[in-house]
């Protein structure tokens, strides 16, 4: 009677098992180890997207060494050009223009003036320690982005004129790079102010739209390969997650401003 249990027990268990239960598994059994050491729910989650996005720019940046991404990297560039005249961008002059106040966004001015402001915000509000913190974050950003471009050292495209001045290697881009850091360091810094949902959603929405903008800029005024994009995106994620994390742990031992 007992071994007939025992196999209608078994029967009902459809729980794939060998490597492939092992996979599927293991991120929740990750997510309640960790939440049983007293981790939140936020935090396992952006630990988990740090590993993610961490793989992803290590594999992307080989690809890059290697050469893969080139024949790609040639198409998307040539597709924002004019066909039959590689000199001038896709669209008209009020478009090319646009695409120098977007990549603008992603300027040294532009965003030294933003981090400024809401650096003076935050003084205003007595929050000494976040501001510093925002400071810490912003420059270690800039330190990362050039330690980054020295050692790939990528030369800048040669197909197309380039619509921007440039004086520095084109891996990652530091102007997507330092947009992705800064806007969601940022946000994340105003979700502490204003907790509501929707705030919240708005902030980070409005983040990812600019840091999209002077991404996408960057590659129409054939100054970066789209793969360089790609890498200042992902870096800039990284080290935006890698200050939220900190921040959070700073934060709940009182070595932040609430």
């Amino acid at each position: 009677m007992s071994e007939r249990n025992d196999h209608s027990s078994n029967v009902g268990n459809t729980e794939p098992s060998g490597l492939t239960g092992v996979l599927r598994r293991a991120p929740m059994r990750w997510i309640n180890w960790a939440r049983a050491q007293g981790l939140g729910l936020g935090l396992v989650i952006a630990l988990l997207l740090l590993g993610t996005i961490g793989w992803g720019v290590i594999e992307l940046t080989g690809e890059v060494l290697e050469g893969d991404t080139h024949a790609i990297d040639e198409r998307l560039l040539l597709a924002m050009r004019t066909p039959g005249d590689l000199t001038e961008p896709i669209g008209p002059d009020w478009v090319d223009e646009m695409g120098r106040d977007f990549t603008a966004l992603g300027g040294v001015g532009v965003l030294t003036l933003f981090t400024l402001l809401v650096a003076g915000y935050l003084l205003i509000r007595g929050a000494q320690r976040t501001l510093w913190f925002l400071l810490a974050s912003v420059a270690g950003g800039v330190v990362a982005s050039s330690v980054l471009k020295y050692l790939v050292n990528r030369p800048r495209p040669d197909l197309v004129p380039h619509e921007s001045f440039v004086y520095t290697t084109s891996f990652p881009s530091g102007h997507s790079m330092m947009a992705a850091a800064t806007y969601l360091t940022l946000a994340v810094l105003l979700m502490q102010i204003d907790p509501r949902r929707r705030s919240r959603a708005y902030f980070v929405g409005v983040a990812i739209l600019l840091t999209v903008l002077v991404g996408v800029s960057r590659v129409y005024l054939g100054v970066h390969w789209p793969s360089d994009v790609l890498a200042g995106w992902g870096f800039g994620a990284l080290w935006a997650l890698f200050c939220w994390t900190v921040a959070r742990a700073l934060r709940k031992r009182g070595a932040l401003d609430t």
